[in-house]
């Protein structure tokens, strides 16, 4: 009697309703995660979430290599694969957290292939505080404004108490063999550009858990009031573990709570990665599909390198967007209030498809989340469900006097950008975006100014 594991986006012991179902069965358990970058449902990771994820596999196999339970690694189709280890470890079970992008399909075709060949199959509640399906409007259908989603949410049953670590394991029989982790070349080589990364970032379970407790007892009770400043020190960290599912977002709601600090907008945070998911599930196809129809006739650039490029390489000329940019390339992360100065100076100064900003985010962030990194991008752009205004257009050098007037941050990443020449005009790029906008509007009128 063997159990299957099957990881995906849940790297972690604690709080793992599959890995807790096989623990208390009968009988042994494998673990598998195959990394699967075929099935159409999936998308290829970038380049920094593939460095992560190497770092995280090697502290999961760890955890569980100290439980006496191999984990198994395989590359290729995972509903193919999940039948092969399921044979080779002659399980006769199956389970797995649930996934709530568009790869729930393969998993839906999978449950039900197992199921036929005589296999049981278990889905188990996933990386939400709250099941897509249980928020609805009072007609029954998608929330598409933040505000009354996340209130509906607040007024649901509280999310449940996150779940210790199994006590024991018990390896199922003979483990299946295994890829090779470093063959799957994951991490950088000519060049090794993950040195500022590994700087820069500890993945793995255990990091999550401090990183939430470093969190709670140094930095919550500045969070509100310097959230916003990049050059604080007051963020959580905490995405790129939610990303992986180093912690659950049942764990960082309910530590906070236990912790007694004044954390509203902290928790408002783990409510727009909700929505951000929440729409992924009614939607789908984020990173392809605009939300907002009226938006495809938009003329956007696809790409142009001589402003694309230097925008890359943080070399616009305008030192929060070039110390963002560069900070992105080195550390994996960029502070949320540049994300968004940047992604309006790429969609609306430059013109630039808001698509080729989000890939570069995908390519670039160690918490390039599969549902929020599109959102963010959307709502900047303002093709996305309750998206910034249109005429909403960051100004780059007033929002650097409100949020790093002292140049600590753009010192730390671009100092030289002062230098620069400005790669565009902000007033002229600003009235070619609302001309645009207009045009798919099909109406001018008086518009507020620009921040």
């Amino acid at each position: 009697m063997t159990a299957l594991i099957w990881f995906r986006d849940d790297l972690r012991l604690t709080d793992h309703a599959a890995l807790r179902a096989g623990a208390e069965d009968r009988g042994g358990v494998v673990a598998l995660y195959v990394l699967d970058e075929e099935s159409p449902e999936t998308r290829p990771l970038g380049g920094a979430a593939k460095w992560w994820l190497h770092e995280s596999l090697t502290r999961l196999s760890a955890e569980l290599a100290a439980h006496g339970v191999p984990l198994v690694l395989r590359r290729g189709p995972a509903e193919q694969i999940v039948h092969e280890v399921a044979d080779e470890a002659g399980a006769d079970r199956v389970y797995w957290n649930r996934r709530y992008g568009d790869e729930r399909a393969i998993d839906a075709r999978l449950k039900l292939a197992l199921r036929e060949r005589g296999i049981a199959a278990h889905s188990f509640r996933g990386g939400l505080l709250f099941e897509p399906w249980t928020v609805l409007t009072s007609g029954g259908s998608p929330y598409r404004v933040y505000s009354p989603f996340w209130r509906a949410c607040l007024a649901a049953p509280e999310p449940a108490a996150p779940e210790p670590a199994p006590d024991t394991l018990r390896a199922g029989g003979a483990a299946p063999a295994s890829d090779d982790l470093q063959a799957w070349a994951l991490q950088p080589t000519s060049p090794d550009w993950a040195g500022g990364l590994a700087a820069r970032w500890e993945p793995g379970e255990r990091a999550a858990l401090a990183t939430l407790e470093r969190f709670l007892s140094e930095r919550a009770a500045d969070y509100e009031a310097g959230r916003d400043i990049p050059a604080l020190d007051v963020g959580s960290e905490l995405s790129p573990h939610l990303r992986w599912g180093e912690i659950s977002p049942r764990t960082v709601w309910h530590r906070t709570l236990e912790a007694g600090v004044s954390a509203g907008g902290f928790l408002s945070e783990l409510g727009w990665r909700e929505f951000a998911w929440y729409t992924a599930f009614h939607n789908g196809r984020l990173h392809e599909q605009g939300l907002n129809a009226q938006y495809d006739a938009f003329p956007w650039r696809e790409y142009d390198a001589e402003t694309v490029g230097p925008w890359q390489r943080g070399e616009t000329g305008f030192g929060l967007v070039d110390a963002g940019m560069r900070e992105l390339w080195q550390t994996g992360f960029m502070h949320n209030r540049v994300r968004m100065v940047v992604a309006s100076f790429l969609s609306k100064n430059l013109l630039t498809d808001w698509r080729v900003g989000e890939a570069w985010f995908w390519d670039t962030l160690v918490d390039a989340d599969p549902a929020s990194n599109p959102f963010n991008w959307q709502w900047v752009a303002g093709c996305g469900v309750d998206a910034a205004p249109y005429f909403r257009i960051f100004n780059p050098a007033t929002q650097q006097q409100k949020f790093d007037a002292s140049g600590e941050y753009v010192a730390r990443w671009a100092p030289e950008s002062i230098m620069l020449p400005e790669l565009v005009d902000l007033r002229e790029t600003r009235l070619r975006a609302l001309a645009a906008y207009d045009s798919i509007r099909g109406a001018s009128r008086e518009r507020p100014a620009s921040e």
